[in-house]
């Protein structure tokens, strides 16, 4: 199977896509050679139908969390199907959702940038030059959303705040605040190996404080039976004492795929009124 881009204009020394005639209801699947990660990664892609001749669509990243990967949120947690449903009762306007693996490193990169390879740039630049020249209807005009759960919701929120000029909003589903609590699904709870590959340990609220005055609009929900249901608690508070405009919100529920699918929905439209 040939993959090779003899494109030399590409960001990508390899691309493999799906072929776009054989469709899983809007989902389309790419493997790249990642410059950031110096390897292959895979993402998965969807698109509502009938929007082949649209452009500058919303695109929206989907961070999946620890053990999973690229195909986590659409089959495992019907990401498409709720998009989809939104898209046809008019709730929301058409857009993609682009759902990259983490690069797969050990339990979870954490979407942190590696002594070895840079799990963060493969999000914030890679991820995006991937949708310019394989979706048309993304553009540079297309405003960009990031999302995730648990260590998604984690990688959503530092990046977000991180970079705020790359993205119209953000937000995290039971979401991992501080660089500890991954701790808490790494086997054994041991993150010796993430800090032997030089991983600086980010906390969300940092970049919320240190990038204040340039935030876009962001959200970040949390059930009230879930294990990270006090870091998300004093996330808040912490945000409320300083002063720093969020929304927040708890729901019944754990730190399972029926929460998460149940209020996906929530962050679609809270993206919608951003456009």
């Amino acid at each position: 199977e040939k993959s090779i881009n003899l494109n030399m204009r590409s960001h990508f020394f390899t691309t493999a896509a799906s072929d776009a005639s054989i469709r899983l209801e809007g989902l389309r699947f790419f493997t790249v050679k990642s410059p950031a990660l110096k390897r292959r990664a895979d993402l998965t892609v969807w698109l509502p139908e009938g929007t082949e001749t649209l452009t500058d669509l919303p695109v929206v990243t989907l961070l999946h969390g620890v053990y999973g990967s690229h195909w986590s949120w659409a089959l495992q947690g019907g990401a498409h199907e709720v998009a989809r449903e939104l898209v046809t009762a008019a709730h929301i306007r058409p857009l993609v959702l682009v759902m990259p693996s983490d690069g797969l490193w050990g339990d979870g990169s954490g979407y942190l940038t590696h002594h070895t390879a840079d799990y963060e740039r493969w999000i914030t630049n890679d991820v995006r030059a991937l949708l310019r020249e394989q979706v048309p209807a993304v553009t540079a005009a297309s405003p960009h959303f990031i999302a995730g759960l648990s260590m998604g919701g984690y990688g959503a929120l530092r990046l977000g705040a991180k970079y705020p000029a790359r993205f119209r909003g953000f937000s995290g589903l039971s979401s991992i605040t501080e660089f500890e609590q991954l701790g808490l699904f790494f086997e054994n709870g041991d993150l010796s190996n993430l800090r032997a590959e030089g991983v600086v340990e980010e906390n969300v609220l940092y970049f919320l404080v240190k990038n204040r005055d340039h935030l876009p609009p962001f959200r970040f929900d949390c059930g009230t039976s879930d294990l990270l249901i006090e870091p998300n608690r004093t996330l808040h508070r912490a945000l409320d004492e300083a002063g720093i405009r969020h929304h927040y919100f708890e729901y019944p529920g754990g730190h399972e795929w029926p929460y998460w699918k149940a209020h996906l929905g929530e962050t679609l439209r809270f993206f919608d009124h951003l456009c």
